[in-house]
């Protein structure tokens, strides 16, 4: 400022008036520069104090977002864990299949025009666009969408030629499931379908959205939806560098994905094949148990469906027509359906009665051919008309007294027999490793009061003695699956010790070299006298000898057995009129029920077979002693070879605490053994 006041004092006091203007326009000039170069100053002191801002104080945050862009995961889905039988045979497991992928980011020009040019050498129908344009909303743009899962080997050749004129088109091998038994073993492993949007929501309220990454298929039902988690495995990644476009440059670290756990189930697949072919076309369903442990031996529900078909997506026709049948394909009968077990029930009733003092093992009471409640003129009768005469409970079991045990249930009363009858796991889920298991019913007071509850008729929810007359044979309100009646009757046959049924043995992690075994402690003991249970146990014996109803499966037999018919009836038959099946429609006639276990010393299967509208109870129990039969005398003696060759399995029943010896799979791979208790 000094040199612009010494400016203006010479241009004052010296020149012309002309001189001094312009004088002072030069000054004005230069004041102007000044100003103009202190703006300059400050800009730049501004511009490198924001440099420095941002390369000093905010250098790791921009350098992590710069990298993050530069540098991106893409995920590898794993491999999906294999289902084996005991023996290792393969009951669900992956094949490769060529894939046809699209990376949109490389794609050039529209994508509508380069699908329409694939068509020329593949066949993309409209289920596979409406999947692939589901994919890309939730796939990234560098990532491999599916256009079309499952290329034929034709169709492979033809594009491979050609692929080289489509950027950002590939062809990738993936693994695609298979169940080699088809309808066999469809309704306890179920099957895996495509990731639905209720499926991926489900994924996101659960924070699994990352580890489902890449794949394309999820557990829909059975053994594939309850160990979805095991059978997944965990998704690896590829870190890649890509450049401003969104193109891979290079591949900087590669980490593998990590394969599902296979499940080992205790069940010979044989053993399945010999229930399967035994059933035949019967609809129905039979399950067995091992007593011991829990393990389900045989697991068959008729008719049944082709797993396969859900893999890729079913089709409408398909979909419909299983829907349709009348004879209910989808439903699985030993978890799902809900029968009265008839006659099957009066062992169970029987040690309720046992149990409770209202008799004892010494007691008999007139069994004769009609009974009535006392002042009522309703006639209940036997199944035999004249009756047996007299009969204690072990007489009343092997000949089906109906007419004992109405009378003996209807004094007892349903608050005193429910209790008893609840510690077989009547009218609760039997805890199997499946979904959608159902409860089943057992009646009581508290029961029919929710029931009824919203029912107009006030006394409609009030429990009447005269209905405890139909519970004692299995009739009325009793509802149970036949897996219920199996367990129940495993845990009769084993004195009261009460296992959960299980399909999976062991989870085989081969990462981990880990063995899981699934051989939990029992439930629980149920608290009756042992001495009662033999007792129950020698007359289901007699079931199967001269004057039980079951005597015609008796003879022969190469061990001991135990056994109980039952018929349910589906539609009330008239006071006073007769059973006639060939004048109802298939629908309405009696269900055919047989339960048993063998040997009685030590049982090691328990079964129940049922056969849907198929008449007496006797007419099921030949099916029981085929199967048992063939698990006797065919696969039973196999499981204690150590050669794997024979189809056995070093697989002695014993308590989890007891050391195991190693099974062939830890044999041949060196996996450890750990335990885990069923959940």
């Amino acid at each position: 400022m000094s040199i612009l006041n010494t400016m203006k004092r010479r241009l004052k006091n010296g020149g012309s008036g002309k001189t001094q203007t312009a004088k002072a326009a030069q000054a004005d000039s230069l004041l102007r520069l000044l100003v103009a170069f202190i703006l300059i100053v400050v800009l730049f002191a501004a511009l490198v104090a924001r440099f420095v801002y941002l390369q000093v104080f905010r250098h790791d945050d921009f350098s992590g977002q710069a990298s993050s862009n530069r540098i991106t995961l893409i995920p590898t889905p794993p491999v999906r864990g294999e289902i084996v039988d005991v023996n290792g045979v393969p009951l669900a497991k992956n094949y490769p299949v060529f894939s046809l992928e699209v990376i949109p980011s490389r794609i050039e020009g529209k994508m509508e025009d380069v699908i329409e040019a694939l068509r020329k050498y593949v066949d993309i129908t409209p289920t596979d666009l409406k999947r692939f344009h589901k994919y890309r909303e939730s796939y990234r743009k560098f990532e491999n969408i599916p256009l079309k899962l499952r290329l034929t080997d034709e169709e492979a050749a033809k594009l491979s030629v050609h692929l080289n004129e489509f950027k950002g088109v590939e062809v990738n091998s993936r693994t695609f499931r298979e169940y080699p038994y088809g309808k066999l073993t469809s309704h306890f492993l179920g099957y895996i379908g495509r990731i639905s949007d209720k499926d991926q929501e489900i994924l996101e309220e659960e924070g699994l959205t990352a580890l489902y990454r890449g794949s394309t298929h999820i557990g829909k039902s059975g053994l594939e939806k309850y160990y979805e988690p095991q059978l997944h495995g965990a998704p690896g990644y590829q870190e890649v560098e890509k450049d401003a476009y969104g193109n891979i440059v290079r591949v900087l670290k590669n980490v593998p994905s990590r394969m599902g756990q296979t499940l080992r189930l205790g069940m010979d697949i044989r053993m399945q094949q010999e229930a399967d072919k035994i059933l035949g076309d019967r609809r129905g369903a039979i399950v067995a148990i091992n007593p011991q442990d829990g393990t389900v031996l045989a697991f068959v529900s008729k008719p049944s469906f082709d797993p396969n078909l859900f893999i890729d997506g079913i089709d409408s026709e398909t979909w419909k027509a299983l829907n349709d049948d009348w004879k209910k394909p989808l439903v699985n009968r030993v978890t799902q359906g809900l029968y009265p077990p008839g006659s099957t029930f009066k062992p169970f009733m029987g040690m309720a009665l046992l149990e409770s003092g209202k008799i004892t093992q010494t007691t008999v009471v007139p069994a004769p051919g009609a009974w009535s409640i006392p002042g009522s003129r309703h006639i209940f009768r036997d199944s035999v008309r004249s009756g047996h005469g007299s009969a204690n409970l072990s007489k009343a079991i092997q000949v089906s007294s109906d007419t004992f045990f109405y009378r003996l249930g209807y004094e007892m009363g349903i608050d005193k027999a429910s209790p008893y009858l609840a510690q077989f796991g009547f009218g609760k889920k039997t805890g199997i490793d499946l979904p959608s298991e159902y409860t089943g019913v057992l009646p009581s007071r508290e029961w029919k009061a929710k029931r009824f509850a919203k029912s107009s008729d006030p006394t409609a929810k009030e429990w009447r003695a005269g209905e405890m007359v139909s519970v004692s044979i299995g009739q009325g309100y009793n509802a149970y699956t036949p897996l219920q009646m199996a367990h129940a009757t495993a845990s009769l046959a084993n004195n009261g010790v009460v296992y959960q049924p299980h399909l999976v043995k062991e989870l085989l992690d081969f990462d981990k070299r880990k063995i899981t075994r699934i051989n939990p402690n029992p439930e629980y003991k149920i608290p009756f006298k042992q001495d009662n249970f033999e007792y129950v146990k020698q007359a289901m014996e007699k079931v199967l000898k001269p004057g039980g109803t079951a005597h015609r499966i008796g003879g022969g037999l190469a061990y001991s057995m135990g056994g109980k018919t039952g018929t349910a009836q589906v539609v009330q038959i008239k006071q006073g009129g007769r059973y006639n099946a060939a004048a109802l429609r298939e629908q309405h006639r009696d269900h055919a029920w047989f339960i048993s276990f063998a040997p009685l010393e030590k049982p090691e299967i328990a079964i129940a077979v049922i056969l849907e509208n198929g008449g007496w109870g006797a007419y099921a129990a030949p099916l029981a002693r085929s199967l048992t039969d063939f698990y006797m005398l065919n696969v039973k003696p196999q499981q204690f070879s150590d050669d794997p060759d024979a189809g056995g399995m070093p697989e002695p029943q014993q308590h989890r605490t007891q050391p195991q010896p190693p099974t062939i799979f830890q044999k041949a791979y060196g996996l450890k053994q750990e335990e885990a208790n069923h959940e």
